[in-house]
């Protein structure tokens, strides 16, 4: 089951990516299964701790009733059969932890899941993704440690048992060989049967790695390269026989920096674009590495080799399902929605029919202001767009500045009485603060009384949490009037 998790994520993702055709209770199941790993791998940790506890117990009566401290019965199984592992009175439960097949590659394995699942906590997968990475390597451990635990044959038991009348000598151990009807019993250890389980698991795992070398070996070509002032990094790559969709994202993996690390990042081009591009902010020594390398790069020099898996499906995908969309990003988390903006940009421009979408409303949440160079030009040619055709009222976009200094603010007040605004450059002027949901909320439900909102955010944990909430509560309980879906990108 451990070993699935991470390919199970990988094959999910991609199936969700093929899917359109489906209906959108099952995508959404998909998308909830995507989020099931990490509760499955701590309730495996937890399993763990009651199994390991469970054997400290056992230790210590098998090496007690070895030195005869419990009834008559107990003493006698223990010195008089093979059923006891302890084979020496002065042997001790560190003793047998620590020499036999079973205890010392029990320890191996639980130290190994222990480090498995500490690496994963949000501030080390954050903060120290390659610590996160390859710790979770140790499940190679863990399996062949797991296969060879039952080699120790701990658990045994009786053979024979049709020769002995067990209620009547379980009473009268002192008897045990002088009488035809209770002769001296024999304990066995089954035969060790991990690898049944192992075995299917593990073939799964190689052909999934199998499939992303064939990935990784297929070559990616750079189309331009663009580093930001705000330390984000835009890559456009070109690879033979890409396909994507809006909202997806890939892997991408630089052997310059490391061979064996892979980074997930959302794609912000449009399918309908001969390239696929990233944005890549530095959050960690891989990021910040690989922004490092590309600036030192002469003038017109191609980048180092880029190796890249995927696309696979995430929950943006189903933007176009919704009449109406509500997007939020916050701070880099508008990678998705750039995507989606720009395919919505280019079916109005290709007067697209197959369109649902009659409304979007797009919330960008930033931190500083030099984030919204990343986009605010993609935001300032749908503006145009939208207005040309007579179509202002599709996209309804509010960008959120979270933080700010005095000097900032005194700045917008004497050029408050502008046309445009002073951060962006975008007719739409800058709120500052976060958005009130509660209000939100409510507008979008006037707007829209009979429409079925989908509600989808990249961003921290705290968001997804209010939002799911809003759109609970404000989902009308007439199925036929407004109600709202919450998706969040899931990787």
């Amino acid at each position: 089951m451990l070993i699935l998790l991470p390919v199970c994520r990988n094959l999910l993702s991609l199936i969700r990516g093929s899917l359109m055709c489906c209906g959108r209770s099952a995508r959404k199941q998909l998308d909830q299964n995507l989020t099931f790993h990490k509760l499955v791998a701590y309730m495996i940790g937890l399993m763990t701790a009651v199994h390991t506890i469970a054997h400290l117990f056992n230790v210590e009566w098998y090496v007690n009733s070895r030195r005869g401290q419990y009834d008559e019965l107990s003493t006698m199984l223990s010195n008089e059969t093979n059923l006891n592992p302890v084979s020496s009175p002065s042997a001790t439960p560190t003793i047998v932890v620590f020499t036999t097949i079973a205890g010392l590659t029990g320890v191996i394995i639980t130290l190994a899941l222990i480090l498995i699942i500490t690496s994963s906590m949000e501030v080390i997968r954050r903060n120290y993704f390659e610590v996160f990475w390859y710790t979770h390597h140790l499940f190679i451990i863990f399996f062949i440690g797991l296969v060879i635990h039952g080699a120790g044959r701990i658990v045994r038991g009786q053979t024979h048992a049709n020769l002995h009348n067990i209620s009547h000598c379980k009473d009268q151990p002192q008897a045990w060989g002088k009488i035809s009807e209770c002769p001296i019993p024999h304990f066995a250890g089954g035969e060790p049967q991990t690898w049944m389980w192992v075995i299917g698991p593990m073939v799964l795992y190689l052909c999934e790695r199998a499939l992303r070398f064939i990935h990784y070996m297929q070559p990616v070509r750079y189309r331009k390269i663009v580093i930001r002032p705000s330390k984000v990094l835009e890559l456009q790559l070109v690879k033979d026989g890409f396909r994507m969709e809006v909202g997806q994202y890939v892997f991408l993996n630089c052997p310059a920096i490391s061979q064996l690390e892979w980074h997930p990042f959302t794609m912000t081009s449009a399918p309908e674009e001969e390239f696929f591009s990233v944005h890549i902010r530095s959050m960690g020594d891989w990021t910040q590495s690989l922004i490092d390398v590309l600036e030192k790069l002469p003038e017109g020099a191609e980048g180092p080799k880029m190796a890249v898996d995927g696309p696979f499906g995430t929950a943006s995908e189903d933007v176009f399902d919704y009449e109406v969309s509500m997007l939020v990003g916050c701070g880099i988390g508008v990678t998705p929605f750039a995507s989606i903006l720009k395919s919505v940009w280019y079916k109005f421009k290709e007067s697209n029919p197959k369109l649902r979408t009659r409304k979007i409303y797009f919330y960008w949440l930033c931190r500083e202001t030099h984030a919204f160079e990343w986009f605010a030009d993609l935001l300032q040619v749908l503006e145009k767009e939208m207005e040309e055709r007579g179509m202002a009222d599709f996209l309804t976009y509010k960008l959120y500045l979270t933080g700010w200094d005095q000097s900032h603010i005194a700045h917008v007040n004497v050029h408050f009485d502008k046309d445009t605004d002073i951060v962006t450059g975008l007719k739409q002027k800058t709120y500052y603060g976060r958005p009130i949901w509660e209000r939100e909320f409510q507008q979008i439900r006037k707007e829209n009384p009979m429409s079925v909102v989908g509600t989808f955010l990249c961003g921290p944990e705290a968001v997804a949490k209010t939002l799911e909430k809003k759109c609970v509560k404000f989902s009308d309980a007439d199925p036929r009037k407004t109600q709202f879906y919450f998706n969040k990108e899931n990787f």
